[in-house]
């Protein structure tokens, strides 16, 4: 397998090693022929793995091309959290005591390199902290209060912060490590039926109305479950139950990716899984896996302060410009102008290292297929606001007329090519574990997928009218099939639902 070691600037990395190439982010994130390679091993030695950084999208595009790598997207998320790193740290509670006993201070910093320490009287220490953040360069931060050590802080180191005298085991340690074939990951904790549905009040665009979340309690009591409805403080609840259901809202800066990070990490069959907020939270990440799985989208430019002057060439005007993170139409917006073009970016990319430029395609409705678990489980037609090029119209001054119209058809009474590319966009995004809504464009007949979102709407009295309870009980089943295989039984049978077209 090819290894890459990705940096900012390569002439500044002085490892010596052979058999690896080290690569600038810039030409790993811009050049194609990176994005066309195969079966590659990407390790990410940025000097900050900050939001929407540089840093972080070489581990993000990396994950869309198929590519391994180290750290993935997944723990950069982690390593800022202070939350998390509590949580995640708390399973070597009883190592770190043993480990830290005889220290005289209450502070300690624990440089970690490709798993290793210098001395080696916290070599296990530092290589199971590398397991759980899997970061090759690290330095975790214990305070130690009340008698007992815990750890408050984990982070990046970048290279050229490695003091002097420590660079000789840099060398050594960094020679092994890429010697290696397989790199070590913790194990995920497994456990045993409880419910947790968390909603948040708060949430302006709840994904589910209150009658929704009435239907999905009384369904998950049907197939067994003691259900629980849990809101934004109560993270530390969450180990007590087997399953997950998020109804709120989902971000990756956000509690509702921490609430599931822990509940992956206790064991819980989780929906939705931090995987999926993370990778359909990205249109970046959206963009460049649809286009390597030939999903068929609008015209679609990843746009940095390199290529800014390619988009009037690339598209005309008016043109869409979309924030990586933007949901519900917010961080979306179009440029009529040369000079809103120029404007809009200046303001998008003071947010965000790349943005994404798309055609704009004008259209009465969207489609929305709802995708459970790899299969079309509902479809409607999500119109435009009134007067308005999009579904929401968070400008309006009326509530009415906020958003569109909507109409909920039998999925085999859907165009074959809308639902086949909204199943084609899912099973190359996330697989086929989870449920997920695909808007779909059409145009003389033809899809043009625009997203894939983790945590569609499944609101009583619009998702549902086709399929009634059989849709709740459907996504519910589907968590307990999760849990039971994890436990190692044999899943029970979903209940009867209209067959599907496949």
């Amino acid at each position: 397998m090819r290894k890459i070691i990705v940096v900012r600037e390569p002439r500044e990395f002085h490892l010596g090693l052979s058999g690896v190439e080290v690569v600038s982010s810039k030409d790993y994130l811009t050049d194609p022929t990176f994005a066309a390679l195969r079966n590659v091993r990407i390790f990410n030695l940025a000097r900050s793995y900050s939001y929407q950084s540089r840093g972080y999208y070489v581990s993000l595009l990396a994950e869309a091309r198929g590519h391994k790598v180290i750290p993935d997207a997944k723990s950069i998320l982690d390593l800022r959290s202070p939350r998390l790193v509590k949580v995640l740290g708390r399973d070597l509670h009883g190592l770190i005591q043993q480990q830290l006993a005889d220290k005289k201070k209450d502070q300690f910093d624990l440089s970690i390199y490709f798993g290793r320490n210098v001395n080696r009287k916290y070599d296990r220490l530092a290589h199971e902290l590398y397991k759980v953040f899997r970061s090759p360069l690290l330095r975790a931060r214990f305070q130690r209060t009340g008698g007992e050590w815990e750890l408050r802080a984990i982070r990046p180191i970048p290279y050229n912060d490695i003091p002097e005298d420590h660079l000789p085991f840099l060398r050594r340690f960094a020679s092994e490590y890429f010697a290696k074939k397989r790199y070590d990951r913790a194990r995920e904790d497994h456990s045993s039926y409880d419910l947790a549905i968390l909603v948040n009040p708060e949430d302006q665009a709840s994904p589910s109305n209150k009658r929704a979340v009435v239907k999905f309690r009384q369904a998950a009591e049907r197939l067994g479950f003691k259900v629980d409805i849990l809101g934004p403080d109560d993270i530390d609840r969450v180990a007590e139950y087997d399953a997950l259901f998020i109804r709120e809202n989902t971000h990756v800066d956000h509690h509702t990716y921490r609430f599931a990070r822990k509940a992956q990490k206790e064991g819980l069959a989780v929906m939705d899984a931090p995987d999926a907020i993370l990778k359909c939270n990205n249109k970046v990440f959206l963009a460049e896996v649809m286009e390597a799985h030939d999903v068929p989208t609008p015209r679609t430019l990843i746009v940095h302060a390199e290529n800014r002057q390619e988009v009037i060439a690339r598209f005309g005007l008016p043109v869409v410009l979309k924030l990586p993170d933007s949901t519900f139409s917010r961080g979306v917006t179009k440029a009529h102008s040369p000079e809103e073009l120029e404007r809009k970016l200046d303001e998008l990319l003071g947010e965000s290292d790349l943005v994404i430029a798309q055609e704009f395609m004008p259209s009465d409705f969207d489609w929305r297929v709802g995708v459970l678990d790899g299969r079309p489980l509902y479809a409607c037609k999500y119109f435009m606001a009134r007067g308005h090029w999009q579904i929401y119209n968070w400008s309006s001054g009326t509530k009415k007329d906020q958003t569109g119209d909507f109409a909920t058809l039998p999925v085999d009474q859907a165009p074959k090519a809308i639902v086949d590319a909204a199943v084609k966009a899912v099973l190359a995004v996330v697989g086929d574990q989870g449920l997920f809504g695909v808007d779909v464009k059409e145009r003389d007949g033809r899809p043009y997928v625009i997203e894939v979102n983790e945590c569609p709407n499944i609101d009583h009295g619009v998702e549902d009218v086709v399929l009634g309870d059989a849709l709740y009980e459907a996504i519910i089943c589907s968590l307990k099939h999760r849990i039971e295989r994890r436990i190692g039984i044999r899943p029970t049978a979903a209940p009867a639902a209209p067959a599907q077209r496949t």
